[in-house]
């Protein structure tokens, strides 16, 4: 059983980002429930299901660190047992011989379970039309 109770939906999103920024993978799938069919896709990337699967997918992404993450809420649907955030991230990623924003929508959804609020799904695509408005920076990092 995790360690970690999140109270709300909105807990676990927090920590969720928290742990990407830190490339802690234990702490990423703290956050995820224990189900074997929870659902991971990153932008492009193929279907992972069940907790190893999700695990090494989040282990390759965060091997060099964290994450330069940010994500803004879109829209939000919840009832007391299941909750859809829809997010738009902003991630710092080099590009030669600059540095930009990549723009992904996300998809998470959270199950209240005996120990909390869990993610069971992650998926993220490129949000096609928002990389013209990213500013430039001076740290590097990669899309997840």
């Amino acid at each position: 059983m995790p360690s970690v109770m999140f109270l709300t939906p909105d807990d676990a999103e927090q920590a969720f980002y928290e742990a990407l920024r830190s490339g802690n993978v234990d702490a990423v799938m703290e956050i995820w429930s224990e189900d074997e069919e929870i659902v991971c896709v990153h932008p492009n990337g193929p279907r992972h299901v069940g907790p190893a699967p999700v695990r090494a997918s989040w282990e390759q992404i965060l091997d060099k660190g964290g994450l330069q993450i940010t994500a803004n809420h879109l829209r939000v649907a919840d009832n007391p047992l299941c909750a859809v955030h829809n997010v738009l991230e902003q991630i710092l990623v080099e590009s030669k011989p600059t540095l930009r924003f990549a723009f992904v929508l996300a998809t998470n959804v959270y199950l209240k379970e005996a120990d909390g609020w869990r993610l069971v799904l992650h998926h993220a695509s490129p949000a096609i039309g928002h990389e013209d408005s990213a500013p430039t920076g001076t740290h590097s990092h990669r899309l997840h």
